[in-house]
């Protein structure tokens, strides 16, 4: 694990939450800590601590006499936490200033245009659209709603894969990117605060077409 200066618990906690996206835990599964921090190469204690922390979050339960366990998958959950990204997402949208949005709206839409294929691979879609979400919502000046913002992707990328898999081919959503930018570009915040989230209604749809399909 990389080494910086933020609490063990806390990089320990985003170690767990990169595997986890990558599919390196299984729904369901149990945790065994001493295992666990053993690859980490960490003491059970900041561990422990970071599984409380995923507990609050809904990723892992624990059981009494039985540890913690990562929490099942469902399509409701999905469906929940989407529903919280979208908000979220808007919320930071509307918190950055609208002179940092004019300058960066060019951008916005041209990298939304140059991903022209139409179609392309699950893993391949998906670190475009981090990315370009990550741009997007940069001029955010709440760090605390960006931070949240993250965790959850993560934990519904673990959807994503289990849904789809890395490397099945799906249509894209940069037209739907498009939409954002254009709006920005014309200074439209509300009209694209909307169409951001239509792009996550889109996007919640497909998955929760697959999980329940």
């Amino acid at each position: 694990m990389p080494i910086d200066r933020r609490p063990l618990r806390e990089q320990i906690k985003d170690e767990i939450l990169d595997r986890l996206s990558k599919g390196d835990f299984a729904p369901d599964q149990p945790i065994n800590e001493m295992v666990l921090a053993a690859e980490l190469g960490v003491s059970r204690t900041p561990l422990r601590e970071a599984l409380i922390g995923l507990e609050r979050e809904g990723i892992i339960v624990s059981e009494r006499g039985k540890g913690f366990r990562f929490a099942p998958m469902s399509p409701q959950e999905f469906d929940d936490l989407t529903t919280i990204v979208a908000a979220l997402e808007s919320l930071a949208l509307e918190l950055t200033d609208p002179g940092y949005l004019r300058s960066v709206a060019p951008r916005l839409l041209e990298e939304a245009r140059a991903f022209s294929a139409p179609e392309a691979e699950q893993a391949l879609i998906e670190r475009y659209d981090d990315a370009w979400h990550d741009l997007l919502l940069s001029g955010c000046p709440n760090e605390r709603l960006m931070d949240l913002i993250t965790s959850l992707k993560l934990t519904m990328h673990r959807y994503e894969r289990v849904a789809v898999g890395d490397s099945e081919v799906l249509e894209r959503s940069a037209q739907e990117h498009e939409r954002i930018a254009e709006r920005l570009v014309s200074m439209d915040i509300e009209g694209a605060v909307e169409a951001l989230k239509a792009n996550w209604q889109s996007g919640k749809d497909r998955i929760i077409a697959r999980l329940t399909g």
